[in-house]
């Protein structure tokens, strides 16, 4: 298995297929790049397709002392560098999402696209901050269980409901604590992400597909914007878990292979410059 070393740490990831852009796969807080299975096995076949393991998840190392969303995108950018992959489309999956934002600014026309899924790319209500609280808190499972039962809420995937209750399930309260903290601050620090999105500078093209909330009013808000902004589309899938990688995984590669081909996958580049310094 392919791993590169960040800052103390090993960091684990698969690397397969061919081709540019690399698809970077990025799952989110307190889960597993099993996550993405489904999809990277189709998608392998086209393009080539990385996928990580977050710091002191899964098969990768946590190293010494604490870390941050900053020192998991420190560990992304060594993983690129050690890919030698001159162009990488971020897959980021929920709040992952903030990783995919900051690789682009860190990387500039480098990444020329982010795909990201199931985020809640609006202003967070109160709620959903009032529960990231709780996950920081001593009565964190009860926060935690919380979120299973609405990303699981009507969801009959063995596979969806295994990968939560199980691989997610696994994760102690050290995590939990770190994914409810680091989450807050960034929409703290942000506001939110489409916000962050509009603030890149030029813009980069951007796929949001979802399958939470099932809310008109979200999937309308998403549109306006993307009427104002045509670099953005937002699709709603045919799905109902927070997990559609798992749950409608034919559907999200036909996605995917629909907004590449919008960016000339495959046509060739120039050699990439040097990674900036961690």
């Amino acid at each position: 298995m392919p791993e590169v070393r960040s800052r103390g740490a090993r960091i684990r990831y698969d690397d397969g297929g061919q081709g540019e852009p690399a698809l970077l796969f990025l799952p989110g807080w307190c889960s597993r790049r099993a996550v993405f299975g489904p999809v990277t096995s189709r998608m392998r076949a086209r393009h080539r397709v990385l996928s990580m393991d977050l710091r002191g998840h899964g098969e990768s190392e946590q190293g010494d002392g604490d870390f941050t969303s900053d020192t998991v995108v420190d560990d992304a950018l060594v993983l690129v560098q050690a890919s030698g992959a001159r162009q990488v489309v971020p897959v980021a999956l929920s709040h992952a999402g903030w990783f995919a934002v900051e690789l682009r600014r860190r990387l500039g026309e480098r990444v020329p696209g982010l795909v990201l899924l199931d985020w809640l790319v609006l202003e967070p209500p109160r709620a959903f901050l009032e529960a990231l609280k709780g996950i920081q808190s001593s009565a964190w499972k009860g926060s935690r269980d919380e979120f299973f039962r609405m990303w699981l809420e009507g969801v009959d995937s063995e596979e969806v409901i295994r990968f939560v209750r199980e691989d997610m399930g696994s994760f102690g309260a050290e995590m939990w604590h770190r994914s409810g903290w680091e989450i807050a601050n960034a929409y703290a620090q942000q506001t939110y992400p489409l916000r962050a999105l509009s603030a890149l500078v030029p813009p980069v093209p951007v796929m949001h597909l979802y399958a939470q909330p099932a809310d008109p009013a979200y999937e309308m808000a998403q549109q306006s914007f993307a009427a104002d902004h045509p670099w953005f589309q937002g699709v709603r899938l045919d799905a109902r878990s927070h997990f559609p990688t798992l749950e409608v995984p034919e559907v999200v590669v036909e996605h995917l292979e629909r907004f590449l081909a919008g960016l000339g996958a495959g046509e060739r580049v120039s050699p990439p410059p040097p990674l900036p310094s961690p």
